[in-house]
């Protein structure tokens, strides 16, 4: 019921964002900014995991908080906020009305704790590749282009490679009628090496099947190799934030460089807020990874 409907409702949605994209004028001074901005900011949900975990704010919230208080009309979220809504009717078309209703546009949801689709144990692997289905649905009903799911594995080099390529080339091939993406994020364990999830994500051989480059999940290997070897197969990027300097530069990552890997790459597409420093509040430290993002966008544009 919930397919028919989203399918339904997608079809409808995207004829009134059509017919509002061609009443704007093709040489507008609007049209012209949106055409020049060389890359889209997008706020991840796991920024504000701290005030999400302690009740302070509702998933239903996010979209609002993101657009009224940080100025950021798109939103990825973290499907550990509405865990067991992913079949939810109800709740998932009022997390959509919300936000329709505010103007946010939702990019991708993060999936994590639904198995391992790299699992060693083929019955384990075909539960975790099935156990993801409610949620491209759910993202599918949602409006959003992707899931992000992880290619855990316990086996060695070349064989969990080819344990992950085979769980997410079946994901992906629930997930290619739907139009929907499936992109891994460097999370961990061998995902964590860029020459080894680029591999990965070659062999499954599917087009929908690609990669979230986050910029601070690197663990012994060189983070700008790494996401240089991710952004050829890149459907989002994470722009991982730590702190910051007096001059509003990360002390861990050089975003410059960073987003002139991604630019080079030929990536215009969101690319998500996600603060997981210490020193700074969650809302200060937000503010600030967009206003990293935004110096970047004017040296870069």
């Amino acid at each position: 019921m919930l397919n028919q409907f989203s399918r339904r409702d997608f079809l409808a949605t995207t004829s009134v964002g059509l017919g509002a994209a061609l009443a704007i004028p093709k040489g507008s001074l609007f049209a012209q900014a949106e055409k020049a901005k060389p890359f889209k900011i997008s706020l991840a949900q796991w920024s504000l995991h701290k005030t999400l975990q302690q009740k302070k704010l509702d998933n239903l919230d996010f979209a609002k908080v993101t657009k009224e208080k940080f100025g950021i009309e798109a939103v990825e979220y973290v499907n550990q906020f509405f865990k067991d809504k992913a079949n939810d009717a109800a709740y998932l078309a009022e997390m959509k009305k919300r936000t329709s209703d505010l103007g946010v546009t939702n990019v991708l949801i993060m999936i994590d704790g639904e198995g391992a689709l790299g699992d060693v144990d083929e019955q384990k692997r075909n539960k975790a590749v099935e156990n993801h289905y409610k949620w491209v649905d759910a993202a599918k009903y949602l409006g959003c282009h992707s899931i992000r799911v992880n290619a855990g594995t316990t086996a060695d080099y070349e064989e969990g490679k080819k344990l992950a390529a085979d769980g997410l080339r079946r994901l992906s091939e629930h997930a290619k009628p739907l139009d929907m993406n499936v992109i891994v994020e460097n999370h961990g364990g061998l995902s964590s090496n860029g020459k080894w999830l680029a591999e990965t994500i070659r062999l499954t051989g599917m087009s929908n099947c690609g990669t979230l480059p986050d910029f601070g999940n690197f663990y012994e290997y060189d983070r700008y190799q790494g996401v240089t070897d991710l952004m050829p197969f890149a459907k989002a990027v994470s722009a991982k934030s730590y702190d910051f300097n007096e001059a509003g530069e990360d002390t861990k990552i050089d975003f410059l460089k960073m987003m002139k890997i991604v630019m080079d790459a030929n990536y215009h597409g969101w690319v998500g807020i996600e603060y997981e420093g210490s020193k700074m509040s969650e809302d200060d430290g937000i503010i600030a990874t967009k206003k990293l993002l935004e110096k970047c966008m004017a040296a870069l544009g």
